[in-house]
């Protein structure tokens, strides 16, 4: 066995010369085996277990024998390996390794675009709600001096009433105006898409 570990080129040869030597040992151990059941009884014991001691060297030489042809077969395949690998070309990588993402950032931009006309479009919202106030509170004040006005000139009351009552009118058209504009955009966006 030692000298099998310092071979590399005739291993392979010492091997199978190990193998067979083994393999006689075990015929010989097998005959050794029946003539020990031939020996007179007060022998017999002791030949039988000579004989066991012995199958039982054998076979720790079987298993480091097979332990060192697994440790040579394991180094021929690193070694065939590592050949492979240095002799291999490497170039890019296919066109299998690539992540198709394509669609992915097209739906983020639109996503984007999305989002950013729906700023747009609730600044918008924001600015008209607004100016709506200024009107308001700009035709408060209008009315709140037409009245001065009136009642400086001397209107009567019923003229007074029936402003009023025209200006709470309007704001019912007015309220009925932006819930049919509504609708209708509802309707638009609808048939559009």
């Amino acid at each position: 066995m030692a000298r099998l570990e310092t071979a590399d080129k005739q291993s392979l040869h010492l091997e199978n010369e190990i193998q067979a030597s083994i393999d006689q040992i075990f015929n010989h151990l097998e005959r050794l085996e029946i003539l020990s059941s031939k020996e007179p009884p007060n022998k017999r014991q002791n030949a039988k277990l000579r004989v066991d001691q012995l199958k039982y060297d054998v076979q720790h030489l079987q298993t480091a024998l097979s332990n060192f042809q697994h440790r040579r077969y394991a180094r021929e395949q690193q070694e065939r390996q590592r050949e492979a690998l240095l002799s291999r070309t490497f170039t890019t990588n296919d066109s299998d390794t690539t992540i198709p993402m394509d669609d992915s950032l097209q739906f983020n931009s639109s996503l984007q675009k999305i989002h950013h006309g729906m700023d747009d479009l609730i600044g918008g919202g924001h600015s008209i709600l607004e100016g709506l106030r200024a009107q308001r509170l700009t035709l408060k004040g209008t009315q709140k001096k037409i009245l001065d006005i009136a009642n400086m000139l001397g209107l009567s009351n019923t003229v007074m009433r029936l402003i009023e009552k025209r200006a709470f009118q309007d704001k019912y058209f007015m309220i009925g105006g932006m819930l049919l504009t509504c609708v209708l955009m509802f309707l638009v966006v609808q048939y559009l898409t």
